[in-house]
């Protein structure tokens, strides 16, 4: 075991094995499908809802489809009476892409890849008599004033031609996600979930903002971090502005561009909500746990949005578009943004991002300990309970020991084991880091060097 996965639990040590953290899935892609009226349900799936395509089990949910509980308020409301409420009559959960009354269940990715659990229904491209949500209704509109500096619009404008649409098609079906642009040549870098599972004789197509589609083939991943870098058969594209993660602060206004639903060139704006939120992803029956520390934003990203950029509002990169936190149950029932969405810092991507592109592959830090949550006597976490320590790792090499709970890193509170992995994770390999922990009831500090798993990672 390493400190890149959770521990295995042991008899008679409670921080390891109780109230395991609340897990998030990959979200999937959205593909082929029949056109619905605004309201679009149904299509194929590549392979079964809740199911790894590696073979795998079902992910875990956190709860089932809900029904509305309330009557709906009556015509004339709010101007005049309001018919009386009648008893709700109860009725299945509706198997919808788009609209959903459901539960709670976590889930990652705001676009799943051919990797993901399952395929959604969305909008196609095919011609109809029908509405369709892909195009305006209406023409003959006015031209925008232009926006000043400091504005969604001016911000929005910056980046669009930088972010571009990918579609993945293998013989269990096809899916789309989003990318951001990094050279001019075609280096582009979107989520690990949105291309890792595009196996031989899949097809990657990047669809660029002018609509032109060129072919593109992987050039590195990382399934630790969740990212990926593609190269698409293209000349002269405009890269995006890479800016510093680390500069954010919580209520500073942000903007998410991508393809959610399928639905190219989306612009939605809201702010930050939090930082360094450690997010958790991946199948623990696959053993391929990702945790990382997340910028939390309430801007609307919903599946199709995975690889897209978060930009603050100068118009440069700060983050990559993820994972959210989603309403619904599994398969087709499962709903889309309900205000929390996460995204991977820039500053941590820039050096895993550069690895990928050199080698192929990347490195990251280790502390070389197995972790779990360290638990208070009324069952809340309290921070991160270490266990077995790599003889000359850092953690052994710090003086750190089994049954120390680490309280903080760099003086940044750490309240679980999660929370140590994702801290771990926002550094490189020999960095410096301060670690506070206790033990017997007394604080301490100590520095440790963190090591590297020279890119060959075990979780």
């Amino acid at each position: 075991m390493t400190d890149n996965q959770p521990p295995e639990p042991q008899s008679g040590e409670a921080p390891f094995g109780s109230n395991p953290p609340e897990r998030m899935q990959q979200l999937p892609m959205y593909g082929q499908h029949q056109q619905q009226h605004f309201a679009p349900q149904g299509g194929p799936q590549l392979g079964q809802p809740g199911q790894h395509p590696s073979g795998g089990g079902a992910y875990p949910q956190f709860a089932a489809p809900g029904t509305h509980q309330g009557a709906s308020p009556g015509p004339n409301w709010p101007f005049g009476p309001q018919q009386q409420p009648v008893a709700p009559t109860p009725a299945k959960p509706k198997r919808m892409g788009l609209a959903i009354v459901a539960a709670t269940a976590l889930l990652v990715g705001a676009a799943g890849g051919v990797g993901a659990a399952a395929v959604y229904s969305a909008t196609n491209d095919t011609n109809s008599a029908s509405p369709s949500v892909t195009a305006p209704l209406n023409g003959n509109q006015a031209a925008p004033a232009s926006a000043p500096d400091g504005s969604v619009q001016n911000a929005a404008a910056k980046v669009m031609g930088s972010v571009v649409k990918i579609a993945v098609s293998t013989q269990q079906g096809a899916a789309t996600g989003s990318g951001i642009v990094i050279s001019k040549d075609g280096l582009i870098v979107t989520n690990n979930h949105v291309v890792g599972g595009a196996g031989q004789g899949a097809k990657i197509t990047v669809i660029l903002n002018d609509g032109k589609t060129v072919p593109a083939t992987v050039k590195g991943l990382d399934p630790l971090t969740d990212l990926a870098v593609i190269h698409a058969d293209a000349t002269d594209l405009t890269p995006a502005t890479l800016g510093a993660s680390g500069k954010l602060a919580v209520g500073q206004g942000v903007v998410a561009i991508g393809s959610p639903f399928g639905l190219q060139s989306t612009v939605t704006s809201g702010i930050v909500s939090a930082l360094d939120r450690p997010v958790t992803s991946g199948d623990e029956e696959q053993d391929s746990t990702t945790v990382f520390p997340a910028i939390q934003t309430d801007a609307a990203i919903n599946p199709g949005n995975s690889g897209g950029a978060l930009i603050d509002l100068a118009g440069q990169v700060v983050g990559i578009n993820s994972a959210i936190k989603t309403a619904g149950g599994s398969g087709q029932s499962a709903g889309g943004n309900i205000g929390l969405g996460f995204a991977i810092p820039i500053d941590q991507a820039k050096p895993i991002i550069d690895e990928l592109v050199a080698k192929g592959k990347a490195t990251h830090a280790r502390l070389g300990v197995t972790v779990g949550d360290a638990q208070s006597t009324d069952g809340l976490t309290s921070g991160a309970r270490l266990g077995e320590a790599t003889p000359g790792g850092a953690a052994n090499k710090a003086g750190l020991q089994a049954g120390d709970v680490v309280t903080a890193v760099d003086g940044k509170a750490i309240a679980s084991g999660d929370a140590l992995v994702a801290a771990v994770r926002s550094h490189r390999p020999g960095d410096e880091v301060k670690v506070t922990f206790t033990r017997a009831g007394k604080s301490q500090d100590v520095t440790a060097t963190l090591g590297s798993d020279d890119g060959k990672p075990t979780g």
